[in-house]
């Protein structure tokens, strides 16, 4: 099913990410993380792919699974920065042929090496491959609430993404944040530049003290004192940083929620057990909107 109607469809959505093996003796166990977090009845979950599509296989594998096994629709990325046009478009027929019908494009990160292919410079030019290979698919894109860290200026990261829309992108999904209120200033400056496609905020519950730096480093996120004061409380003592991050990235979707923005999307890092403490907290909030959707 195409995300975008689920979308239209559902007033409140939950959806979970997981991340392919970069081997393959290690499949199996990703393959179980992602069984027991689709048990968990999502309303999709995406599947991320390697640099370069070092995971492509993987990627398509574990989507292919969770949509024809488990009956749970699936979003599978594709990077294209260190792709050849036709190794994308290889990949683009490989998703078609397993019915996955919905993409979430990236340009992905530079390798640290450089590049040795420059097919695509921009995730806009993959969008619109993808488009005009079959309008069918649904797109989504990335977007970043404090700006990518590339960008000098917020104003140039939001002409890149209105590129995007306007290349054929049908939803976009934000890298993490840690304060709501930059999220809410974000979305009102999307709208101000005539961006309208449904915005799904993503959620990091962080849950040890090593992601903290890690999450920052590639996001460029803003920690605020509340949530650094977390860490500083609990994160020498694993199970209470596990809890400790559950329970504040469940009050950041509560506070989403309640302000109207109700399509989240959870980087669940392939761990079950975050992805069940959401649900599990947020139990009663999603039954009751999905149940008025549906009456």
């Amino acid at each position: 099913m195409r995300i975008d109607q689920i979308l239209k469809e559902k007033e409140i959505t939950i959806s979970f990410e997981v991340f392919p093996p970069k081997t393959d003796d290690k499949y199996a166990a990703v393959e179980e993380a992602a069984r027991q977090i689709a048990a968990l009845r999502p309303d999709f979950m995406s599947v991320t792919y390697g640099a370069g599509g070092g995971t492509s296989k993987n990627t398509a594998g574990i989507a292919a699974d969770l949509q024809n096994k488990y009956g749970t629709p699936v979003l599978a990325h594709l990077t294209c920065v260190s792709s050849t046009k036709k190794f994308v478009s290889d990949m683009i027929e490989v998703y078609h042929e397993k019915g996955i019908e919905n993409i979430m494009a990236l340009r992905g990160d530079i390798p640290k090496e450089g590049r040795s292919v420059f097919d695509y410079d921009h995730a806009s030019q993959l969008i619109y491959d993808i488009k005009c290979r079959d309008e069918n698919i649904c797109i989504g894109g990335a977007c970043y609430p404090e700006g990518h860290v590339e960008c000098e200026r917020p104003s140039e990261d939001l002409l890149h993404l209105k590129e995007k829309v306007d290349a054929g992108c049908d939803f976009l999904t934000t890298q993490m944040f840690f304060d709501n209120n930059t999220l809410y200033n974000f979305l009102y400056r999307l709208r101000e530049k005539g961006i309208d496609v449904p915005v799904l905020p993503g959620i990091m519950p962080i849950t040890n003290k090593k992601q903290v730096s890690r999450s920052v480093a590639l996001s460029g996120a803003t920690i605020p004192q509340r949530f650094r004061m977390m860490v500083d409380r609990f994160g020498d003592d694993p199970a209470k940083m596990a809890q400790a991050g559950v329970i504040y990235a469940t009050e950041q979707i509560i506070d989403l929620i309640s302000n109207g923005v109700t399509h989240i999307h959870v980087y669940s890092m392939n761990k079950p057990e975050i992805a069940a403490g959401i649900m599990n907290s947020l139990s009663a909030i999603l039954g009751s909107g999905n149940a008025e959707q549906k009456e």
